[in-house]
């Protein structure tokens, strides 16, 4: 059994799959508070669902694409049976978590399933998280299917994420780096300009759901 804290049909707002239609699972809990966090919902409540049942969810809603996402999914062991599932349904199965080390159920990164796109949320100094919680072991292990997501809440965290990128020895060759704005927190505008003036090789977006549901805190 999982603790799902809902599921509904989507746009992907964010990664190299933005735009397209998918079928959104939520799990509870969450074992960091990012100071920026959009999805503060997701730390409790929900319902205790098996596998069968979020499969069957998620075929009602009649997407290819699934994304997994929480809170942090990988807190709960079950995740695993999970990720297997929908891979083996047949759906493109994405997975956004937030890369981090700090408690004792964490599911490593490296024992997702082969097939799931790992999505991880790089967390930069704005995010208030102690630098030592980042599992740069785990990070190591992504490859040219997974991506590298750094949020900037201000210049200091373009210039963390800036400096990563160019240093070239903790983010593996061929995985996807993108960079985006805290919403209503810094100007999209001033992080594309300094990407461009830098020369930087990322991807650059904005959280698409946000732009076309701006008046929706969830479910979007």
């Amino acid at each position: 059994m999982l603790l799902i804290n809902e599921i509904y049909p989507a746009i992907c707002g964010e990664s190299r799959f933005i735009g397209r239609p998918c079928t959104l699972v939520r799990l509870t809990g969450c074992h960091i508070r990012c100071v920026w966090c959009d999805s503060e919902h997701s730390f409790s409540g929900g319902r205790s669902l098996g596998i069968s049942d979020i499969l069957a969810e998620v075929r009602d809603h009649g997407f290819a694409t699934v994304l997994v996402t929480g809170g942090e999914p990988l807190l709960q062991t079950g995740i695993v049976d999970l990720l297997a599932a929908l891979l083996a349904d047949g759906l493109t199965v994405l997975l956004e978590t937030s890369g981090t080390l700090g408690h004792d159920k964490l599911v490593p990164l490296g024992q997702v399933p082969a097939g799931v796109h790992r999505i991880v949320d790089l967390k930069a100094p704005g995010s208030g998280i102690p630098a030592e919680l980042i599992d740069w072991e785990g990070i190591a292990g992504l490859g040219i299917a997974d991506e590298i997501k750094i949020v900037c809440a201000d210049r200091n965290d373009y210039e963390w994420g800036r400096e990563l990128v160019r240093a070239n020895d903790r983010i593996p060759p061929g995985t996807e780096v993108t960079f985006s704005p805290v919403q209503g927190k810094m100007r999209p505008r001033d992080l594309a300009e300094w990407i461009l003036a830098d020369g930087l090789d990322v991807r650059f977006q904005i959280q698409l759901h946000r732009a076309v549901w701006p008046e929706i805190d969830r479910g979007v």
